[in-house]
């Protein structure tokens, strides 16, 4: 390989392959690799061997400022982009094609934390019963559909991409299979809420939907009888949220507040993590801090000896 292009693309397919990333993570990759290559093109920087340390931290420092080409990017798609130029100089090292790599010390910017916005059972109660408002399919559905992603800590594109065969509703064990990011699976426990709302819609709703369209093995149907999509769902989460008068609802919210209900109830972060399919358990633990505050509110407001 010689060109830029063909030795980004020889890192894509390794990536794509020893790291199962989803074609979302691929394709980010790609468009950071490529404003890559504009820079070093605008450097007159033609082969990897060419590039010095100094050139990977112009590069780092421009995607924080910008140029008259190119927008300034936010803190966390700067960091991707500095972890996507990093492994592209550590393959090329193990490759061969080069001697050194010269990003090795480029470190990327750091992430502000932002916690996780999480309702309150009340409220998680308020949308699940706003969903269900209504006479036909539609509401059995979009109840069931909100009782698992809440129920079970999915994504919403876990919820829509299940098929009918990827639940078990037997008494004392129901579970979904989820498949999460880079097609990781996991089983994860229904509770008796998902459990009754998920038999209602599949007993009373689900067919009437199915007869629309040509047989489908999704487990969500849309009005045309095929496969519910994410925007469809997050609609639905939209208008539930927004009949329940809670405000500021997106898609992950009801996954946020699964995780963080479960450690407030005193579950262990390890099986928190494993239930939400994160990799590493240091992603799990930033909701740790959410129900520290918790903790810290209600000790501060209660305990007696807490305020001088």
């Amino acid at each position: 390989m010689s060109s830029l292009a063909d030795q980004r693309e020889g890192y894509l397919a390794h990536i794509a392959v020893e790291r199962g990333l989803s074609r979302n993570t691929l394709a980010a990759y790609r468009r950071d690799l490529a404003r890559y290559e504009r820079f070093l093109a605008s450097k007159d920087v033609g082969d990897l061997a060419s590039i010095t340390q100094r050139d990977v931290e112009e590069f780092a420092q421009e995607l924080g400022t910008g140029t008259a080409d190119a927008s300034p990017l936010a803190p966390a798609s700067a960091s991707r982009t500095v972890v996507a130029v990093r492994g592209w100089h550590k393959f090329a090292l193990a490759e061969g094609w080069v001697t050194t790599d010269v990003s090795r010390d480029v470190k990327p910017r750091a992430i502000p934390q932002r916690l996780p916005k999480a309702l309150s059972t009340g409220q998680v109660e308020a949308i699940l019963e706003a969903a269900s408002a209504g006479d036909g399919s539609a509401p059995l559905r979009d109840r069931a559909l909100l009782e698992v992603v809440y129920g079970t800590g999915a994504r919403i594109s876990e919820a829509v991409g299940l098929d009918v065969d990827d639940v078990s509703l037997d008494p004392g064990g129901a579970s979904v299979l989820l498949r999460g990011k880079g097609s990781k699976e996991r089983v994860v426990p229904l509770g008796t809420f998902a459990v009754q709302a998920l038999e209602a819609y599949v007993v009373r709703a689900r067919s009437p939907l199915a007869q629309a369209g040509r047989g489908s093995a999704a487990l969500f149907l849309n009005t045309r009888g095929g496969r519910l999509s994410r925007q469809s769902a997050w609609s639905i989460l939209r208008v539930a949220a927004e009949r329940a008068g809670v405000p500021d609802v997106s898609p992950h919210t009801l996954r946020h507040s699964f995780a963080t209900h479960l450690l407030s109830g005193g579950a262990d972060v390890r099986v928190v993590q494993e239930l939400l399919g994160h990799a590493s358990v240091t992603t799990t633990q930033i909701y740790t801090s959410v129900t520290q505050d918790t903790l810290r509110e209600v000790y501060t407001t209660f305990h007696p000896r807490a305020l001088g």
